[in-house]
């Protein structure tokens, strides 16, 4: 069976609920067909009934297994403004409040909070921070966790193999947090590192035993500079969060995928040559790469996968497809 065939199955198992905030878009339909014609989960789509009737007839798909929300008909919308406001302390008034939650992305937003479905899957139509901004204002961060990441998962369908690779998608690169006094609260080492334990823990849901390995231009000190010290450091950092993970850095490429160079440049090393979580210090190398190893590695991306907040939210590219939709849903329904 594929990881795809053993997350279905997850799934199908556990019936979660996932609301698809992006609208009658023909993707979102032809994938919220197939999740609950098969009933692999409980599908909640945000629009009117009739822009739904009217897309679903056009395109020929069958949503009768979905349920149809309409923000400006919902019964409960007056305790979700209420609730919206106290989560918001203040920073809003009700009519404001009301305002955006006739938007899809924050009314999807609160019925996870409230329950009412168990994660979200949105971005088609939407921008990555208009799906991740209400995300972080309203479902927030889990406790513990400081940031959120985001992480793709590389599957090569020719030979199997998979990785994980992050961040590629969300943190443009680390500072340190300061107090009101100046003082550092959080690194930008510790930060990163939390990148990379997340990432872990993302890849063994796929079934990838993980060995992780923080890139630079730099093996062991060979290099200066840069952001080889924050490397560095945040390797340190990771192996104090997850002693019990394999983790090493700073490593270049090369080191931490072949053997034969692992042999050459860090012989002692439990991951160089056999890593297969990949953590980038800044998001300029961390979406080269990745779309380095999807366009010419062979690799089907998925993601990006978001990491840290309270529940699973994920985010879309504008450029799917109606399958990338369905694998999407599945992925973030996994988590539920």
């Amino acid at each position: 069976m594929s990881i795809f065939d053993n997350l279905t199955d997850k799934v199908k198992k556990a019936q979660p609920t996932i609301v698809l905030p992006d609208g009658p878009d023909p993707r979102i339909l032809d994938a919220a067909s197939r999740l609950s014609g098969s009933a692999i989960m409980k599908v909640i789509l945000v629009g009117t009934e009739e822009e739904f009737a009217e897309g679903a007839k056009k395109g020929g798909y069958d949503i009768s297994g979905c349920e149809i929300i309409d923000p400006a008909k919902y019964a409960g919308m007056g305790g979700m403004i209420k609730t919206m406001v106290e989560l918001r302390k203040g920073k809003i008034t009700e009519a404001e409040a009301a305002e955006m939650l006739s938007h899809g992305n924050y009314f999807a937003t609160m019925l996870v909070k409230m329950g009412k479905a168990d994660c979200l899957l949105g971005g088609a139509t939407y921008s990555t921070a208009d799906t991740v901004r209400p995300a972080l204002q309203l479902v927030k961060t889990k406790p513990g966790a400081h940031l959120v990441s985001s992480t793709f998962i590389m599957i090569r369908e020719s030979d199997g193999e998979k990785l994980a690779m992050a961040d590629c998608a969300i943190n443009i690169d680390y500072q340190d947090t300061l107090d009101k006094e100046g003082n550092v609260t959080y690194t930008a080492a510790q930060k990163l590192a939390e990148v990379a334990v997340e990432t872990a823990k993302t890849a063994k849901v796929f079934e990838i035993d993980p060995k992780v390995a923080f890139l630079s231009f730099s093996t062991k000190g060979s290099g200066k500079g840069g952001t080889v010290k924050l490397s560095h450091d945040a390797t340190i950092e990771a192996q104090k969060m997850a002693p019990d993970l394999p983790i090493d850095g700073e490593l270049q490429f090369d080191a931490a995928v072949s053997p034969t160079v692992a042999k050459t440049k860090c012989s002692d090393s439990k991951v160089a040559g056999q890593a297969n979580v990949f953590i980038f210090p800044g998001i300029e190398a961390g979406n080269i790469g990745y779309k380095i190893a999807q366009r010419l590695g062979g690799f089907d991306a998925y993601g990006p996968i978001l990491q840290g907040l309270n529940a699973p939210i994920n985010d879309l590219s504008r450029g799917c497809n109606a399958d990338e939709v369905y694998k999407m849903a599945i992925i973030t329904a996994a988590f539920a």
